[in-house]
């Protein structure tokens, strides 16, 4: 029984390390006024005096978020542009991902066979598992990002299509998860579905 689960686990394994994508699953909650904006609409971005401090940073999310835009057929004019874009993002990292932690104790509740948690090493096969210090595999920090697209009308300042994504995992690559994240909150733009939604965007490894 026992070999049976280690080969068991030995085949996921494997089977995770040939994957050749991954998936970022955002969740997104977007909002329109009308009328729409009109695709192969100009737009130029604005920043806010935050932004401008830190320009070189807000260089490289604006880079993605113009590739995220041509997508939804926008195109980017510094000069004549009839709305103007305003884009940010946060990231957050967690020592531990959720419900994982440092822990000298035991978990209760059922378990089979071994697995690792938290950089520690549990064995068990009861009602009890104990966890070990120093064994098993190091901590992974976990990371929570969300990005924001404001869309405003140059001559009136109104905003007419407001957009987030939020998506949290192990992946610490920025410059590959914020692109798939501002791909999903343009999804169903300009016509955006109401309330909360899940998009799924695959990535290269």
């Amino acid at each position: 029984m026992f070999r049976s689960l280690i080969a068991t686990f030995l085949i996921a394994l494997g089977l995770t390390g040939c994957s050749t994508t991954r998936l970022v699953d955002s969740d997104v909650r977007s909002y329109a006024s009308p009328p729409a904006v009109p695709v192969g609409a100009h737009y130029q971005f604005e920043r806010l005096p935050s932004q401008q401090a830190n320009a070189a940073q807000q260089a490289r999310l604006e880079a993605m978020a113009q590739q995220a835009l041509a997508k939804v057929g926008l195109q980017r004019d510094d000069t004549g542009a009839s709305y103007g874009v305003q884009v940010s993002a946060g990231v957050k990292v967690d020592p531990y991902s959720p419900g994982d932690g440092p822990y000298d104790g035991g978990w209760p509740g059922w378990s089979l066979g071994f697995g690792l948690h938290s950089g520690h090493m549990m064995i068990g096969g009861s009602r009890t598992m104990y966890g070990f210090p120093g064994f098993g595999v190091p901590d992974r920090p976990y990371y929570w990002r969300q990005v924001s697209l404001i869309i405003r009308r140059v001559s009136t300042h109104q905003v007419v299509y407001e957009t987030q994504a939020a998506h949290d995992g192990p992946w610490s690559d920025n410059d590959a998860i914020l692109p798939a994240m501002l791909d999903a909150a343009l999804k169903d733009f300009p016509h955006p579905t109401q309330g909360v939604r899940r998009v799924n965007i695959e990535i290269s490894r």
